[in-house]
């Protein structure tokens, strides 16, 4: 026979089941608050991911048209057409085009009539002038435009004729990613090793807050400091001639991206446990062997998390690049110029009319960002569940 719940031999937290708020009121609205911030947060960032696909979606499914001669209808035959034709041919919405009457949509007619009588002469022969550029084998593949001797990737988003390939923007992008993180990470997973390993507790006072103190300054100091100062001296120093370039702009980056690598690759390094330090140095290896051969390789996951990190703030780094190089030039040598997906978004936001194709592209360029952040973190998350597995024999 069960012996009566007592006072005596209630269960560990019966209070906090059984009269919930009443029991801990402060905790519980502590506890209350803080989940909703968090779910705040999360519904903020999916509701940011959602603003984006929606104004990236007609791009996507190749609803936007930049050709500079479209075929027009005359306002005469106006009673000829359908209602789905009359709205797909204007670029209405249903809501917009219920609102109207039959001599608003006449007056767009003849407002299509018209930009199409404006359209310059010498575009009126030119082939490219009938093409929609927003299409994707024109945004992703070489083209030959009139007046080209060869196919050319060209991001020029001004002029009668707007080009929209995207290959530049990715080339750059990738360009100044590289170099800012092969400029970074070894610095920063070196200082992380000597400081969490084999620095002395005086010198790892002082070391450690400048590094993280790095993380304060912001983007556009080091991009003036890049843009007046790195800039000259590499230029004297290496001897190429484009003063400002990916190499530049690279250096620069790497400088946001130590402290973010630093922090975490340290954290990693210092929670190994002491037990494998002692043992290895009551073995007779080196302090330097030691943090080489046995910590480092026990801290792995943690130190490749910090790289990934480290890449997703370099890939979305915009003030620096943007002040150091933003020309859209397609070559992979690291001293030419560069621009960046985000240097991209930054410049021409401002200046794209709302709703438009070009306005869409941008958003779509976000849209791409947000993919590669993602695809990123996958594969480190799953690169790092392999490195647990092989370390600690476990899943």
């Amino acid at each position: 026979m069960q012996a009566p719940t007592t006072k005596e031999n209630r269960p560990h937290g019966w209070l906090g089941i059984h009269r919930g708020h009443r029991a801990r009121p402060l905790e519980w609205c502590a506890e209350k608050f803080i989940f909703l911030v968090s779910l705040s947060a999360i519904a903020v960032v999916l509701l940011i991911f959602v603003f984006v696909a929606r104004e990236a979606l007609p791009v996507f499914f190749g609803q936007t048209n930049t050709a500079l001669i479209q075929p027009v209808i005359p306002p005469g035959q106006l009673d000829k057409l359908s209602p789905a034709q009359i709205q797909e041919y204007l670029a209405l919405t249903p809501k917009q085009f219920a609102a109207m009457d039959k001599e608003t949509l006449r007056t767009l007619m003849d407002v299509k009539v018209e930009a199409a009588n404006e359209v310059p002469a010498q575009f009126r022969d030119d082939p490219d002038a009938k093409r929609n550029t927003t299409e994707w084998n024109l945004m992703v593949q070489p083209h030959q435009w009139h007046g080209y001797a060869k196919p050319e990737y060209i991001w020029q988003p001004v002029g009668e004729i707007k080009k929209f390939n995207l290959v530049p923007l990715l080339i750059g992008t990738l360009k100044v990613t590289l170099i800012g993180l092969l400029f970074a990470v070894p610095l920063a997973v070196g200082a992380a090793i000597y400081v969490s390993q084999l620095a002395r507790p005086r010198v790892r006072e002082v070391i450690k807050p400048v590094i993280e103190m790095l993380s304060g300054i912001p983007s556009v100091v080091v991009g003036f400091f890049a843009l007046l100062a790195m800039a000259t001296f590499l230029q004297n120093l290496c001897g190429y001639q484009t003063r400002l370039n990916a190499f530049v702009a690279g250096l620069a980056l790497g400088f946001a991206v130590i402290p973010v690598v630093f922090s975490i690759a340290e954290d990693a390094l210092t929670s190994v446990p002491r037990a494998y330090t002692q043992a290895a140095l009551a073995l007779g290896a080196s302090r330097w062997q030691t943090a080489w051969q046995i910590v480092l390789p026990a801290a792995l996951p943690g130190v490749f998390a910090a790289t990934v990190l480290g890449f997703g703030r370099a890939i979305g780094e915009t003030m620096i690049v943007l002040m150091v190089c933003s020309a859209s030039v397609v070559s992979w040598n690291v001293f030419d110029s560069a621009r960046s997906i985000t240097t991209t978004i930054a410049a021409e936001m401002a200046e794209a009319v709302s709703g438009g194709p070009h306005y869409r592209i941008l958003f779509m360029l976000g849209a791409l960002l947000f993919a590669a952040t993602f695809v990123s973190n996958m594969v480190g998350e799953y690169v790092i569940h392999r490195f647990k597995h092989k370390l600690e024999g476990k899943r």
